[in-house]
C-alpha cells in the first residue's frame, strides 16, 4: 500500500520499530494501536469505529468506501469486524519489508530444521 489513489504515501516504520523495540514490544505497540482504534462495548474495530479514530491515524481524508477496503482487506473470518490478531496480521501484511524478512526468518528456520 504505497498510495492510497491521493498524495497520501504510505512510509513503512514498522522494520525499525521492531528493530528498536523488539518482537515482542513492536505487537505490545500494535495491540495498543488496535485499543485505540476499536469500539469499546464490542472490543473489535468496526466500520463506525474506524471512521471515528481515523484521524488518530492521518486518514481523515479517506472516503467510507476505502476505509470499507481497509476493514475487509484485514477481516479473515468474515464478521465485518477486526478483532486484535486480524488487525496485527493485517499490519505486518501492510509492510513489505516486514513480510519480506517474515519469509526471509520462514526459510532460515526451515533449513535449520531440515
Amino acid at each position: 500500500m504505497a498510495a492510497m489513489g491521493r498524495d497520501l504515501v504510505f512510509e513503512d516504520f514498522f522494520p525499525s520499530m521492531v528493530e528498536k523495540l523488539g518482537s515482542e514490544g513492536f505487537l505490545n505497540e500494535l495491540k495498543n494501536g488496535f485499543r485505540v482504534l476499536m469500539d469499546k462495548e464490542r472490543e473489535v474495530i468496526t466500520f463506525e469505529s474506524l471512521k471515528k479514530n481515523s484521524a488518530l491515524l492521518g486518514l481523515e481524508n479517506m472516503n467510507d468506501d476505502e476505509l470499507m477496503c481497509m476493514l475487509r482487506e484485514g477481516d479473515l473470518d468474515g464478521d465485518g469486524c477486526l478483532n486484535e490478531r486480524e488487525f496485527c496480521v493485517l499490519m505486518v501484511r501492510l509492510s513489505p519489508d516486514l513480510m519480506d524478512k517474515s519469509r526471509m526468518w520462514l526459510a532460515q528456520s526451515v533449513e535449520n530444521v531440515v
